[in-house]
């Protein structure tokens, strides 16, 4: 199994195909995520005119965020385990069905009632995204690609929301709010089209064997928490700076919603930057690591986690280009611990004789973080509703570190009973 994933993957009774063939499932499952970001971030980009349209406050914002969250929580894990038992093919089609009429649904959404139930369908749908994102990766590619094959199937993600202003922006001016989201909705019929005709050889091979039913990791071990400290609280800034970030330019540093369209674009290049330079990184730290230290890559937790310090300071700054400086920076470091929190928290689960739960670790590591996310963000709300900006920066600058220490302290050896 490749850096990212460890163990072994699941028999299949296709090769992988050849050359660059051998890449189109991954590509295919960027254009998902890219997908699912874009039908999330339609209601971040246009939170100024909607709050408006709609009389909603910032706290009630962050509520409907939370639905969103606390559905994907319970969906993450959800997903992980059905697609490791039903396959890609079937999951997949499945979740962007569910999502795509929930993203179409906003449309006629006029309170705080019909945001948050159609919030939590999208949730419910796009808990599949990652899972099916990693698993793809290891189905479709060899070893030595693996780790550049989940880095392609996540940074759809962030591209989607370096995209979803420059596009969503422009179409809600001209034809109004609501049919941004009708527009997100037809592309998930696109969408689905394009994986009935991938989700088969020689793009994806067919696995030999089923497991006899669905499977999850146990969360009474150990390394079930490392997993979940590690991602979800070094990924603690997405919601935060996704969805808050353009209140705080259009509240703070009076930016209009059209000139919002032009800089929104700032933090996610960071995210998708932050998943190729760190996800390289690691893997040319991987080849020079030995047998004891393969598992335990202290130093770039804490590297990451020092390096996350700075956006703490972000209220200090009037300067627009400094502002949107250190949220590209607090999105680069996020990357490198989402692509870290998966490689350890994968090897941890390499003992798996049929790699039938690569799914599963995708899973639940995102699972946790939209848990984390169900809680913080309707305190963040209230937090930007009080004007209390450095205690939402200081709080997203500080947890990466408590995460990483967690992690080092569940991941030590278990001492032996005599």
């Amino acid at each position: 199994m490749g850096v990212l994933t460890g163990g072994a993957p699941a028999q299949i009774s296709n090769p992988i195909a050849p050359g660059w063939r051998m890449w189109v499932a991954s590509g295919a499952m960027m254009a998902c995520s890219w997908l699912s970001y874009m039908d999330r971030q339609i209601l971040a980009v246009l939170s100024p005119t909607i709050l408006k349209d709609t009389h909603l406050s910032a706290q009630n914002y962050g509520e409907i965020v939370s639905a969103f969250s606390i559905a994907y929580m319970f969906a993450n894990p959800l997903w992980g385990a059905l697609i490791d038992y039903l396959g890609l093919r079937i999951g997949m089609l499945s979740a962007v069905t569910i999502w795509s009429i929930a993203s179409a649904s906003h449309a006629w959404m006029r309170g705080f009632g019909g945001f948050a139930a159609a919030r939590a369908m999208l949730g419910l749908g796009e808990g599949a995204t990652f899972p099916g994102g990693l698993r793809t990766a290891v189905d479709s590619l060899p070893p030595d690609r693996q780790a550049r094959g989940t880095a392609i199937a996540y940074s759809g993600g962030s591209l989607g929301a370096i995209i979803a202003p420059v596009i969503v922006v422009p179409v809600a001016a001209v034809f109004g709010w609501r049919s941004a989201f009708l527009i997100t909705g037809a592309l998930g019929l696109l969408w689905f089209a394009l994986w009935w005709f991938v989700a088969r050889p020689p793009y994806l091979p067919t696995p030999a064997t089923r497991p006899k039913k669905p499977r999850s990791l146990n969360p009474f071990e150990r390394r079930f928490w490392a997993l979940i400290a590690s991602y979800s609280l070094g990924s603690v800034a997405i919601s935060p700076v996704l969805y808050l970030s353009p209140l705080y330019l259009n509240r703070v540093l009076h930016f209009s919603q059209a000139e919002l369209g032009k800089v929104l674009w700032i933090p996610p290049l960071g995210w998708e930057i932050g998943y190729f330079v760190w996800g390289w990184a690691f893997d040319r730290s991987a080849a020079k690591e030995n047998a004891a230290q393969k598992d335990r890559p202290v130093f770039f937790f804490f590297l990451l986690a020092l390096l996350a310090i700075p956006f703490g300071f972000t209220g200090l700054f009037t300067s627009t280009a400094a502002v949107l400086a250190l949220f590209f920076w607090c999105m680069f470091i996020t990357g490198g611990f989402q692509m870290l929190g998966l490689r350890t928290g994968a090897r941890a689960y390499s003992d798996n004789k049929d790699g039938s739960l690569t799914a599963s670790v995708a899973g639940v590591a995102s699972g946790a973080w939209a848990a984390e996310s169900a809680v913080i963000m309707p305190l963040m709300g209230r937090w930007f509703d009080q004007q209390r900006f450095d205690l939402i920066f200081w709080f997203v600058a500080l947890v990466p570190l408590i995460g990483v220490c967690l992690w080092l302290w569940l991941s030590q050896p278990q001492p032996q009973k005599v």
